[in-house]
């Protein structure tokens, strides 16, 4: 498909493959997607491909030819019965991204990322990441037999997520400082041709996350639910929904675009007081704190495309307490058999705030994206759920803890 990159902000159409703003007026970029090239394609053409980020190559800015993928999308759109029943709505599906490859949702992007970054023939791509980013960007940098370099936060990303940089071959480097320090840092060295740039600042990556929005609708034949709940870290994601669900508005294969609601962790919320306030833009928060290290970002690259997503479709922004979302994080386990990772469960735990203040009525049909594995934070599961404590090796004491009230 064609397209121009666009900045967001005024409009300037921008050449540069390397440059992540606009060289006017700073303003983020995007792509503009020319739409009328689909006027003979329909949904269920579609469908002759597998379902994943690939069956929506029409719609992507990349020749497929050239994908490079490890079969990410086509993830489950669960119908949670039970979760509905505890929460108190009629309607309720969680959109499990943690089954991707790398198990989670930021595998949409890099396949495009990543494939683009072989395109315009860059040798090194790079990152800043709370950990799934990194993670994501590693294995698909080694599957395009690329060199990759992840700047972190030194202590404050999961295990589980360091583990799959290293694994996959990235040069890992720690920084003593938090996520946006390491974000202004590779921004520098991208911007000097050091490497190829790819968290979602990048205007491709959003290209390939907004397959999760085509999907939802595509496994619900093309009924589209009242609302998508998400949470928010550096907010490239929510504006990513909001673009594919626009895209299919468009094009006339969607009558109406979703409500969207953005959850924040209350110790990291730079986006939910904007919208509490009113505001198109946001004040960012110097030193973000929550359980949820995914979405421990203060200030959001993309939190002014966040903001104009929720107050386009007439959504909102709730803010959660790390209990709460611990508490989401357990019911949906135990209720569903969905493990999540705790930044995944505060969109559950913003649904369920929101059913509780009568935001969300009984009867809206809800859906829920919940972005990676539980295993990506297994420190947290252990920690927040109980330790495992060792018992003789004996049946009675076996017993005795199996069927601890039979005398």
């Amino acid at each position: 498909m064609t397209y121009d990159v666009k900045c967001w902000e005024c409009g300037r159409v921008v050449s540069d493959p390397y440059l992540d703003s606009c060289p006017g007026c700073g303003g983020l970029l995007d792509l503009e997607m020319n739409l009328t090239e689909l006027n003979d394609l329909t949904p269920y053409d579609l469908r002759k491909r597998p379902i994943g980020v690939w069956r929506y190559a029409p719609f992507l800015p990349v020749d497929e030819k050239n994908a490079i993928s490890i079969k990410e999308g086509g993830t489950p759109l669960y119908n949670c019965r039970s979760l509905a029943s505890v929460v108190g709505l009629n309607r309720i599906w969680v959109k499990y991204e943690g089954a991707n490859p790398t198990g989670s949702f930021k595998d949409r992007g890099m396949t495009v990322g990543v494939t683009r970054a072989l395109e315009i023939g860059a040798k090194v791509v790079g990152c800043a990441s709370t950990g799934n980013t990194s993670a994501s960007l590693a294995a698909y940098a080694a599957k395009a037999g690329l060199d990759c370099a992840v700047v972190l936060p030194a202590g404050n990303v999961a295990a589980g997520k360091l583990a799959q940089a290293v694994f996959f071959g990235a040069k890992v480097i720690a920084i003593d400082g938090n996520f946006d320090d390491a974000l202004r840092i590779v921004r520098e060295l991208a911007a000097k041709r050091h490497l190829y740039l790819l968290n979602s600042i990048n205007p491709y990556r959003p290209e390939g996350q907004k397959t999760v929005a085509f999907e939802i609708v595509d496994q619900l034949d093309f009924r589209v639910p009242d609302r998508i709940v998400l949470p928010v870290g550096n907010a490239g994601n929510i504006w990513s929904v909001y673009k594919g669900l626009a895209e299919l508005n468009r094009i006339g294969w969607i009558a109406k675009i979703p409500k969207i609601v953005g959850v924040q962790a209350s110790g990291s919320m730079p986006i939910v007081d904007a919208f509490n306030a009113g505001k198109s833009d946001f004040t960012p928060i110097e030193k973000p704190e929550t359980v949820a290290t995914a979405i421990r970002i203060g200030n959001p690259v993309s939190g002014k495309k966040a903001l104009k997503a929720i107050y386009d479709t007439k959504g909102c922004a709730v803010a959660v307490s790390d209990g709460e979302i611990l508490d989401a994080q357990k019911i949906l386990g135990r209720s569903e058999g969905i493990g999540v990772e705790p930044a995944s469960a505060a969109s559950v735990a913003g649904m369920i705030k929101l059913v509780q203040t009568g935001e969300i009525g009984k009867d809206e049909r809800v859906v829920c994206i919940c972005t990676g594995n539980v295993l990506k934070d297994p420190d947290i599961v252990l920690k927040s759920f109980g330790r495992i404590k060792p018992i003789h090796a004996d049946f009675e004491s076996v017993k005795k803890a199996v069927v601890p009230h039979e005398r």
